[in-house]
């Protein structure tokens, strides 16, 4: 080190002063002339930290202030930020452009002195050589006519991959100034399905054995980019059942393509039974089952969804669901109002079937008092403008938008300003209290909406995604537009959203996973086929149940359970039905269906069934429901309803008291069987038609013989003891697979 070089760096290190700083960087710049290598802050050093995980969340990108003192922003969205704080922040002592490789940010980052997040840099890498290279030419600020990206492309955008076999992606970032380049190197790569692809570092993708289709995320600066690969498994062809509409077309064109055989069109009692558990929530009642069976006719299938949706038993279930995604929480008994009332105009809604877009419109522009107009106890439960703009977003645009209000969507297009340019649509909205307590008088206060990005401090006007919605007059609640806007043909989301998540509750899986996170970056198992939902479901008017209808009554749907030998892998083609447990509501039901019984709640007329509770406060009553996964209404994600099993769900099906109690009802199924002159096969046979909606096999019927027979001789000749054989037999049935779930 020269003697000018020793002077700098200690005059640096001692320094405090920033204005000192900015001198001698200039000083240092001009003494390293002779290095002319360019390298872009924003373009280079910026994605060289990104990649080497400098600016992760769990690091410098840390919520509260970073690490260690040390703040960068979330994955370099904020290059302006980032500069200051490496460059300007604590007198600079993080670089020193006399003597690069002994900067502080080097030396920690490769390892050379402690760091608490290990070597992210060796010295013999090429990303340590760009931030050596930066910092040599004095750690500059990009001049603003540094490009800027423009777009981001993956290479190949797509192709069919063999199991097994692997594919090198190529990522190219074009900017502002016309040119492009490869920036494999600092792009980072993530698989949506680990057990289908794996990627590394480098961009090598490895297909695993798994046939579907499964994409890899490309992220560089703030733009993103994916990769989709089509593995067939080539399965032997096979017989396809025959396509009733287009829902069955593009799904076999899919499994075709892939060369997954599906599985045969299940039975009648199973269809029956599965198709009435998805429209209403309930078993098909013993005379539904019997003359179904018994029905000959071709068309009986769609007569019996035709029935089901005109039953109040569908609005029922339905708005079971909406309640619950719209937060119908009741926190206080002075709740009970809203609470009924909003879950009385959402069921009615749907038993008249509403249009879809209309419904919404009701809600969001609800004004006026809970009891003139029920969807004003929405804005009871949401207060928030920014807690309103997210919850509308993601339940009805599938929309993730939490994550722009801190900082640019680390996987979407969304910056903050996007954020609160949503959020001004509800900036208008006022409140008056009225006589009823906890209710208030919701109005539309005159004035030009608007929100403040907390961050930057500029005013927003109401602008939707990706869009304009025009200039809003004071006089004009700013929802209206924002409907509108949402129920527009062109709108790419709001129809999307709908049916993603009604085909997810038919066929157990979305054809965007999960639900309500559509991006670019999650790309449709089929799109193809969602394209098509989306579109039939505009062209038919937003009608939820033509949707429904649509749905139930193709071939894709009515799939057997039961695996071949090559669909058994298969998660995300539909090549069969895929079994679902009950949800808690459906299953606390089934349970007093099989068992002649019904479960009483409070406030609630006798024989309301659970299906049919019109907010969370039920679940502290009922430790079924607890136990099962009831929401309790907190969050608009279906997420928050539990769907897997649970050792405590086994122990309260096997040996809680409810059950008992239930089972032993002197007013139960097993009571009425056990007396008069029912046969054992009378009564098995309508123990499994109101449990399965079938009746028993040969071998089931010879094992409950055996069970009978073998039971004391002098207790089996007693009503007494014929009920506990049969409490037993209803018992057995409930714990079954078969009873628990959906097949």
């Amino acid at each position: 080190m020269s003697v000018t070089t020793q002077f700098l760096t200690r005059l640096l290190l001692r320094s405090r002063s920033v204005g000192l700083f900015a001198a001698l960087l200039i000083l240092s710049s001009n003494y390293s002339a002779a290095e002319d290598t360019v390298v872009s802050f924003r373009n280079d050093v910026v994605p060289t930290l990104t990649k080497a995980g400098c600016n992760a969340g769990v690091c410098h990108a840390k919520a509260g202030g970073g690490q260690n003192g040390f703040e960068l922003s979330l994955l370099g969205f904020e290059p302006g930020d980032d500069y200051d704080r490496l460059v300007r922040e604590g007198g600079g002592r993080r670089i020193l452009p006399m003597d690069p490789e002994q900067s502080l940010l080097l030396l920690k980052a490769s390892g050379q002195i402690p760091h608490g997040g290990g070597v992210r840099l060796p010295a013999d890498s090429e990303g340590f050589a760009i931030l050596s290279d930066w910092i040599r030419a004095g750690a500059q600020r990009d001049p603003p006519e540094t490009a800027t990206l423009n777009s981001l492309e993956v290479q190949p955008a797509g192709r069919v991959i063999a199991p097994g076999e692997c594919q090198q992606l190529r990522v190219i970032a074009g900017f502002s100034d016309g040119t492009s380049r490869d920036v494999t190197q600092f792009a980072l790569f993530e698989s949506h399905d680990e057990a289908m692809a794996s990627v590394d570092a480098a961009g090598m993708v490895t297909v695993e054995d798994i046939p579907g289709r499964v994409a890899v995320m490309v992220r560089y600066q703030d733009a993103s980019a994916t990769f989709s690969a089509s593995v067939p498994l080539a399965a032997p062809e096979s017989a396809f059942p025959e396509a009733q509409g287009f829902i069955d077309e593009l799904a076999f064109a899919n499994l075709r393509e892939l060369g997954i055989p599906p599985s045969p069109v299940c039975d009648d009692a199973t269809f029956l039974r599965r198709v009435t558990l998805d429209i209403t929530g309930r078993l098909p009642s013993l005379d539904e089952s019997k003359a179904f069976l018994a029905d000959n006719a071709e068309n009986k299938r769609a007569r019996v969804v035709e029935r089901l949706l005109n039953s109040p038993g569908y609005a029922d279930y339905f708005a079971n669901k909406w309640t619950a995604l719209l937060k119908n929480r009741r926190d206080e008994a002075a709740d009970i109002t809203s609470n009924f009332a909003f879950h009385a105009w959402v069921r009615d809604s749907l038993l008249a079937n509403v249009p879809y877009d209309q419904f919404v419109r009701e809600l969001l522009a609800a004004t006026g008092t809970v009891v003139g107009n029920p969807p004003v106890a929405w804005y009871k439960r949401v207060k928030d403008p920014k807690q309103q703009l997210e919850d509308v977003a993601q339940l009805f645009l599938g929309v993730r938008m939490q994550c722009a209000q801190c900082h640019h969507h680390p996987f979407d297009r969304w910056s903050q300003d996007d954020y609160y340019s949503l959020a001004a649509f509800f900036s208008r909205i006022g409140r008056k209290p009225t006589d009823t307590r906890g209710e208030d008088f919701i109005f539309h206060r005159r004035g030009h909406a608007s929100a403040v990005n907390v961050r930057t401090g500029a005013t927003l006007a109401p602008a939707v995604l990706g869009d304009d919605v025009g200039e809003i007059p004071p006089d004009i609640d700013p929802r209206l537009r924002l409907a509108a806007w949402m129920a527009d043909p062109e709108n790419p989301w709001f129809a999307r959203a709908l049916v993603n998540r009604y085909w997810k509750h038919f066929l157990g899986r979305g054809l965007i996973e999960p639900e309500d996170d559509i991006r670019d970056t999650n790309p449709p198992s089929n799109p193809e086929l969602l394209q098509a939902l989306e579109r039939h479901f505009i062209e038919s008017q937003f009608d939820l149940k033509d949707l429904v209808r649509t749905i139930t009554q193709s071939q894709v749907y009515q799939l057997s359970s039961t695996p071949n030998e090559h669909n058994l892998v298969d998660r995300q083609n539909y090549s069969r039905f895929y079994p679902r447990r009950l949800q808690a509501e459906v299953l606390l039901d089934a349970i007093d269906d099989v068992a002649g019984t019904r479960t009483t709640f409070a406030n609630l007329p006798s024989g309301t069934r659970a299906v049919a509770l019109p907010d969370n406060s039920y679940n502290r009553a009922s430790a079924f429901l607890r136990v099962f996964g009831r929401p309790d209404s907190a969050s608009v994600c279906e997420c928050e309803r539990v769907q897997s099993s649970s050792l405590a769900q086994s122990l309260h099906l096997i040996n809680s008291s409810e059950i008992k109690g239930k089972l032993s009802s002197r007013s139960g199924r097993a009571a009425r069987l056990s007396k008069g002159d029912v046969t054992l096969k009378d009564g098995l046979n309508e123990l499994y038609l109101a449990a399965f909606a079938r009746l028993p096999t040969s071998d089931e019927l010879q094992a409950a013989g055996e069970y009978i027979a073998s039971a004391d001789e002098a207790e089996a000749n007693t009503v007494q003891g014929r009920q506990r054989e049969l409490e037993d037999l209803i018992w057995a049935l409930i714990n079954s697979k078969e009873f628990i779930y959906n097949h």
